[in-house]
């Protein structure tokens, strides 16, 4: 192998066109045809076709060379060479070394059944989709943090075993805590609004769990969950943060990963319509009466169900706000609209193509004695929210906040059909391994 080669990313290929190079990966494909090996080579940093010839090579490498199977990790060295018309690279070995020769590989360059590759979802992640999915998502997760602090919120870290439901128990996993029963954390929000007084505006950023026994498209059991709440802020605000911080998202997207969209193969034309449209608004009624004249049966009084908003968000080419839901299917936290006290402060936003809702949000109740009221209307104890209504006694504000789930994001950027290849290792009903 040789000394004096530079080890070097694919991610920076471009770089060192007609220079000598050293790469360590895995070939993910690889085909001969006489006396030249072509292998598709990964690092995880992108990808690269390796050319072996008979007569670059020693005979006792070429030798070796036809030992490769699918997954060989290896590390090999040649010259980098460019494709005359299209930003396409390979490089021309002419020298190589195996750090392991891998098994015959179970995915096999075939079509199988969902329920196969989730039972190898801890193999499947190397397939090129999977890759560009997961790197669609570091960008989202990248783009979150650095969208929060370009705007002065801080980071504050909400517990995952919590002694009360954020909004419903019987949505929620109980475990043993010690002496107590605790939950798993389905919503970090009431922790952040603990926080507003010292910081004003603050986010989390983190795993949670829903109990909840669906089977649709868009759920699973433990997700990613970003919550955000502002002091001072109205609805009007908080939806102006929400509709910034998807087109922020939606941008650096369309920055950085490119590559990915095309393996992806997604209309990025779609993507770029989003950053520069506004985002739609409709009001529950309003959106229930739409649905009606596409032929759903939802009544005034009930929430949108995932076929609802499918039927509905098929209609529009950017998200949509959804505001004024009824009060009564909305948690007990969120205040009441000035003008009708039947219809909550609060707005889900809908992401366009089918895809439905990716953000809840909602202004906060501030006022101690609603609040407590609000509690025990939905059958939850105020002794088990005592420091929640705490809060409201010491420079209680106007604010409001917003969660989003990072998976349904990412399924709706990607242009995926179903949620569970949106996370590297998906938990659902049915589903707890690998």
């Amino acid at each position: 192998m040789s000394k004096t080669a530079s080890k070097i990313l694919l991610a920076n290929i471009k770089d060192y066109v007609g220079q000598t190079v050293t790469i360590d990966g895995w070939i993910y494909n690889l085909r001969s045809s006489g006396k030249i090996n072509f292998w598709q080579i990964r690092d995880g940093s992108g990808f690269i076709q390796a050319v072996l010839s008979a007569t670059d090579l020693s005979e006792a490498k070429w030798a070796l060379s036809q030992q490769a199977t699918q997954e060989t990790s290896v590390k090999l060295s040649g010259v980098v060479n460019k494709h005359p018309k299209k930003e396409e690279y390979e490089i021309v070995v002419k020298d190589f070394d195996f750090y392991q020769i891998s098994e015959e590989w179970p995915i096999g360059n075939k079509d199988h059944g969902i329920e196969f590759l989730m039972d190898n979802r801890h193999l499947w992640l190397r397939a090129k989709r999977q890759w560009a999915i997961q790197r669609l998502r570091n960008t989202l997760i990248l783009a979150t943090y650095n969208y929060f602090n370009l705007n002065n919120f801080t980071k504050i870290d909400s517990p995952i075993l919590t002694p009360t439901a954020g909004e419903n128990t019987t949505e929620l996993f109980k475990v043993k805590y010690f002496d107590e029963e605790a939950y798993l954390s389905q919503t970090g929000q009431l922790y952040l609004e603990a926080a507003l007084p010292a910081f004003a505006r603050v986010y989390d950023f983190g795993p949670t769990f829903r109990a909840e026994k669906s089977k649709t498209r868009r759920h699973l059991t433990e997700f990613w969950m970003m919550d955000a709440e502002m002091a001072f802020c109205d609805l009007d605000g908080n939806l102006k943060i929400q509709e910034e911080l998807i087109k922020f998202m939606t941008m650096e997207v369309l920055k950085h990963n490119q590559d990915e969209l095309r393996i992806l193969e997604r209309d990025t034309s779609i993507l770029e319509q989003i950053i520069k449209k506004p985002f739609y608004r409709l009001t529950h009624a309003q959106a229930v009466e739409a649905l009606q004249k596409l032929g759903s049966d939802i009544k005034a009084d009930e929430d949108l169900g995932g076929d609802d908003e499918t039927l509905l968000t098929k209609q529009y080419d950017a998200p949509i706000f959804i505001t004024n839901y009824p009060a009564k299917i909305k948690a007990f936290y969120m205040k009441r609209n000035a003008d009708n006290q039947d219809l909550a402060e609060c707005a889900d936003l809908l992401a366009p193509e089918g895809y439905g809702e990716i953000i809840g949000g909602s202004q906060r109740e501030e006022d101690y004695d609603t609040l407590k009221r609000r509690i025990i209307d939905y059958g939850l104890k105020p002794e088990n929210y005592d420091w929640y209504l705490d809060l409201r006694k010491y420079g209680s504000v106007p604010h409001g906040g917003f969660g989003f789930g990072l998976e349904r994001i990412v399924t709706w950027l990607c242009g995926l059909e179903h949620v569970r290849e949106s996370i590297p290792f998906p938990r659902t009903i049915y589903r707890l391994k690998p």
